[in-house]
């Protein structure tokens, strides 16, 4: 079913039932706002499989997390960069020299060892029953809630996928313009509400300079800076950002300065963009469609509104194109599929 329409205040409160609503039924199959999909609620412990698998899950994003909280943007990254490309079926986590994570808009993607460790610990629980895409979703939904994010549901049962190829990765530039952004997104199957709160997610974690540099010094080829960009906070950018020389470090600067190293889940990513000091151009351009101004004054105004829309969002995310039945396989090793596997 078509998501209710824009304004905001409504579409969120019908979003909080859509929830509610998804947790009753086992099997999803036309929830208002969740796309028809065959994953279920506990699938694992519903086919009594592998009862305890999310508990198992749980338990090991949190030793990672107690020692390195930045697991969290990390696993997100990975998350989006997989569903956004092929769908939702971890071929983001194959390995090889032209898979996805070569691939040059994948550069810098991390959290894989927590994936690995977790499916290491699983197969020796419940061998061959838990597939890597699916503790790709549950750990990303766990590490999520430490940051202070909601605990959204995530539907199970997802198969992994065969194939990963570096030339299929298409995600959008971080400058990319907002009807660009809008039309990405639309292709993937969500909507205006989708795209300005899962951007959200950028209210913790890191990026190159290398990805602002155009805001910096040379917007659309100007010569001269973003002229959407505070004064202020451009002349601090451009202490951490200089301009860079082939062969010079690439430094790494915070998205969201005001979470920083802490990694929270806060408002305060829109609250900067309405302020105009948002890092990235594709952020900052959520100012200049009505739709996505209305959202971003709305999540600016409370962090609860921000945070059921997330709920359904990264559910929503979840759900494309996943593989289910015989469409892919359950990987013995994250890194290969099973016939390469020995």
């Amino acid at each position: 079913m078509v998501r209710p329409a824009l304004p905001v205040p409504i579409a969120l409160a019908l979003a909080v039932v859509t929830l509610s609503l998804c947790l009753s039924n086992g099997v999803v199959d036309a929830a208002t706002g969740l796309p028809p999909t065959k994953l279920q609620w506990h699938y694992y412990k519903v086919h009594n499989t592998c009862r305890d698998a999310e508990e198992y899950v749980r338990h090991q994003v949190k030793l990672f997390w107690d020692k390195d909280k930045s697991i969290t943007p990390k696993l997100l990254r990975v998350l989006y960069s997989d569903c956004f490309v092929t769908g939702c079926d971890a071929s983001i986590l194959l390995q090889g020299p032209k898979s996805e994570r070569t691939a040059l808009q994948n550069r810098g993607l991390g959290g894989f060892v927590i994936i690995d460790k977790i499916k290491t610990v699983l197969e020796q629980r419940c061998p061959g029953v838990v597939s890597c895409a699916d503790i790709l979703q549950l750990a990303t939904r766990d590490a999520l809630k430490l940051a202070g994010a909601p605990s959204y549901p995530v539907f199970t049962g997802r198969r992994d996928g065969f194939k990963s190829d570096a030339a299929s990765v298409d995600l959008p530039s971080p400058s990319i313009s907002w009807e660009d952004a809008l039309a990405y997104f639309k292709s993937r199957g969500l909507d205006v509400l989708d795209m300005t709160t899962l951007l959200g997610a950028h209210t913790m974690g890191r990026t190159h300079c290398s990805f602002i540099v155009d805001r910096l010094y040379n917007y659309n080829g100007s010569g001269k800076p973003d002229p959407s960009m505070n004064a202020n906070f451009l002349e601090t950018m451009r202490k951490l950002c200089p301009p860079r020389k082939k062969g010079q470090n690439d430094p790494l600067v915070f998205l969201n300065p005001e979470s920083g190293s802490d990694y929270k889940f806060t408002e305060s990513y829109y609250k900067r963009i309405l302020s105009h000091e948002a890092v990235l151009g594709v952020d900052q351009q959520l100012l200049y469609g009505n739709d996505t101004l209305q959202i971003t004054e709305e999540f600016a105004a409370g962090l609860e509104d921000f945070r059921r829309s997330f709920a359904l969002s990264m559910s929503r995310m979840g759900s494309i194109k996943v593989l289910t039945g015989n469409q892919g396989e359950i990987r013995r090793k994250c890194q290969y599929i099973n016939k390469n596997y020995k």
